[in-house]
């Protein structure tokens, strides 16, 4: 019996790479058969170090994605999750529907400068600091005509 494309197995961690997982699938009639599942493809979130996810001999829940023409396989955990577990995408709404709920952009709230540590305060600083620049900078240019005259 061959893999079905789309179907979810169970299958144990048999080898762990930089760039994936090798994972031996039982299939009914004949040996088992070995997929690899890609990093991106190991959890929803971004893997930096795979082995904080996957460790050999572990048992795992696979989807198979593909078999391409040399018979090899390429398999996902995170599309094999349930879907109370996957992370909802939500689409973002058009403009005239946030309009229309009362969604508004609001800045974000100021801590109280008892609260603040000095990377918050040079932060506030800063961009403080620039908008001044850029509102001199703006008037400064008015004045002395600096913008392109058509001759």
């Amino acid at each position: 019996m061959q893999l079905e494309i789309g179907k979810v197995y169970e299958g144990k961690v048999k080898g762990i790479t930089n760039y994936g997982a090798f994972v031996e699938v039982p299939v009914e009639e004949g040996k088992p058969v070995t997929g690899m599942v890609h990093i991106s493809e190991v959890a929803n979130t971004y893997v930096s170090d795979i082995h904080e996810f996957l460790s050999e001999g572990q048992t795992v829940q696979v989807k198979v994605l593909a078999v391409n023409e040399q018979g090899k396989i390429s398999m996902s955990i995170k599309k094999a999750l349930p879907a109370e577990e996957k992370p909802t995408q939500k689409s973002r709404p058009r403009r005239s529907e946030r309009a229309d709920k009362g969604i508004v952009w609001e800045p974000k709230p100021q801590k109280p400068e008892s609260e603040m540590t000095f990377e918050d305060m040079m932060s506030h600083f800063k961009q403080s600091s620039e908008e001044r620049m850029c509102d001199i900078r703006r008037n400064t240019d008015r004045k002395n005509g600096s913008r392109r005259r058509s001759k």
